[in-house]
């Protein structure tokens, strides 16, 4: 067997480029270890027989906004990709019973800021009419690989539109971690709480520098546009892609494991699969993994390139994620107000001390006393999900540890995830509890993925890390995968990396698939 791009790993990154290979004429193999393609985008019924979960990721916003659905959107639908639009975006509520949440609505949310500081109200308004302006140079910096060529191109149109000063006030949002940002920017702690839970979702405690943007973007963008999810599942957007790129002429293998990637003088030419079967690639071999997996097990003897291997071999992971799926009868009563029932993310993140303490103890491997927890409420925007009048509930828990060596509240002892995950799933659900009283009694089904399960599942995300890697700014921009190497090639002739430990990073946005397929087709 043979074609001109081979990709190993059916991830979404990976899909997308080979879509646009394809539609440029490439004939493309993509070849997937799992039983289903998509890698961390994954639906299925996993608690109870209609009951659909995202098991991993569940915003499809990034992907809905993207450079590539851009191109292939209106293709896409035809291939049966549909979103499901959420009005109601995020919410965060405190011990307290005070909340904050951002909602499509302008009014709607600065009537909520008004309630904790007229201050904040009057700079949420201003700071969303700053982003009217600066969104299109954050979103080319983002959207651009990261080449001199390009990054002199995006620097010079941001100067000449905005100015010197505009550049050296994104240059230090760019390296502020997100407390300096928040504090700079409002008073109420509520308000600096639902922002800077968004830097949680990507490896940034509070205190971390190079995290004010993730929470700044995700704000303002679902401010001035919602949010999105698949509809009837995150894996609409995976079985739309795999059907248009066959419809192409692509294949897609999946129970398919790539064990080995030969090169012959300097040069990716053949993989091998686990049964022994090997395929060859004319053009280019494009690799969805992890550094280290490329480095130390596809290619027997490393790149060849002392340097790259090394750093490859020490590519930084963040901390783990657990996932507790629930199928419940009704939604959280939530104490803050049933107001909160209509938001498709209620962050358990109160403030950022709290915050900062979940972090520590991860790194420092204990199991943090109390996580920060994301409450997905999915069937409020999509009914499909689940049997009429049930509801799905996706927890989302976030900065543990891959390994434990202790609990921060002293009553878990074991120090293995198969013996702890059923006592720190309880944690969780207790949590839930304080904020939503009467929760434990709708749970119908439940469903528990540690750490150690997600690997288990998907070799990318290891030590439970969702994201791909860390994104802290020695790991990020042009380091990322490793320095020097941030434009998709390897030392290997024809061999290329794609996916969440290439810029720009994790996310469902198809970033690298779509810059890498781009610059292989010459456009």
């Amino acid at each position: 067997m043979e074609f001109d791009a081979v990709f190993v790993g059916a991830g979404h990154n990976a899909l997308a480029a080979a879509i646009h290979l394809a539609a440029k004429g490439w004939s493309v193999g993509v070849f997937e270890r799992d039983d289903t393609p998509g890698g961390a985008i994954r639906t299925a019924d996993v608690t109870l027989p209609g009951f659909r979960h995202d098991l991993y990721a569940t915003n499809l916003g990034l992907f809905a906004g993207s450079a590539f659905h851009t191109e292939y959107g209106e293709q896409l639908a035809k291939h049966g990709l549909a979103y499901a639009p959420a009005e109601h975006c995020f919410a965060s509520p405190a011990p307290s019973g005070e909340w904050f949440g951002v909602s499509k609505d302008l009014d709607q949310t600065v009537a909520r800021a008004a309630k904790l500081s007229k201050t904040d109200a009057a700079r949420w308004q201003s700071m969303l009419e700053e982003f009217g302006s600066d969104a299109p140079h954050l979103f080319a910096l983002l959207g651009s690989p990261m080449t001199a060529k390009s990054l002199a191109k995006t620097g010079w149109k941001a100067w000449r539109d905005k100015g010197t000063g505009w550049i050296l006030e994104t240059a230090k949002m760019l390296t502020s971690s997100p407390r300096e940002f928040l504090e700079a920017n409002f008073e109420s702690e509520t308000i600096r709480a639902a922002m800077a839970a968004w830097g949680m979702h990507l490896d940034f405690a509070p205190d971390i520098a190079g995290g004010a943007l993730f929470p700044y973007l995700e704000s303002m963008a679902d401010q001035s546009f919602g949010m999105v999810i698949g509809q009837g599942g995150a894996d609409t957007m995976i079985k739309a892609m795999v059907s248009l790129l066959e419809s192409l002429g692509g294949t897609v293998r999946t129970n398919a494991e790539v064990v080995e990637i030969r090169k012959a003088s300097g040069r990716a030419d053949v993989i091998v699969l686990a049964d022994g079967e090997t395929v060859k690639a004319r053009k280019a071999v494009i690799a969805g993994v992890m550094p280290q997996a490329l480095v130390a097990s596809l290619l027997k003897d490393g790149t060849g390139n002392a340097s790259f291997d090394k750093a490859a071999m020490k590519f930084r992971h963040g901390p783990g994620t657990m996932m507790v799926h629930l199928a419940v009868s009704g939604l959280p009563d939530w104490a803050a107000g049933d107001e909160l029932k209509q938001f498709l993310y209620v962050h358990l993140a109160p403030d950022l001390d709290m915050m900062g303490r979940a972090y520590s103890s991860a790194l420092a491997g204990d199991l943090p006393a109390e996580p920060i927890v994301v409450v997905g409420q999915q069937t409020v925007i999509d009914p499909s999900r689940a049997p009429e009048g049930k509801h799905t509930l996706w927890l989302q828990v976030r900065a543990l540890p891959a390994e434990i060596r202790g609990d921060a509240a002293g009553a878990i002892e074991a120090r293995d995830w198969a013996a702890a995950a059923e006592p720190y799933a309880d944690r969780v659900i207790d949590i839930l509890e304080r904020y939503a009283p009467g929760t434990k009694g709708k749970i119908l089904g439940r469903h528990i993925e540690t750490p150690m399960d997600l690997e288990r599942r998907n070799p990318n995300l290891v030590g439970g890390d969702s994201i791909g890697g860390s994104h802290h700014l020695f790991q990020n921009f042009l380091f990322r995968p490793v320095p020097g190497w941030a434009k998709y090639r390897t030392p290997v002739h024809n061999l290329y990396m794609v996916g969440a430990a290439t810029w720009p990073g994790g996310g469902a946005g198809a970033g690298s698939g779509f810059m890498l397929g781009k610059m292989l087709a010459g456009g």
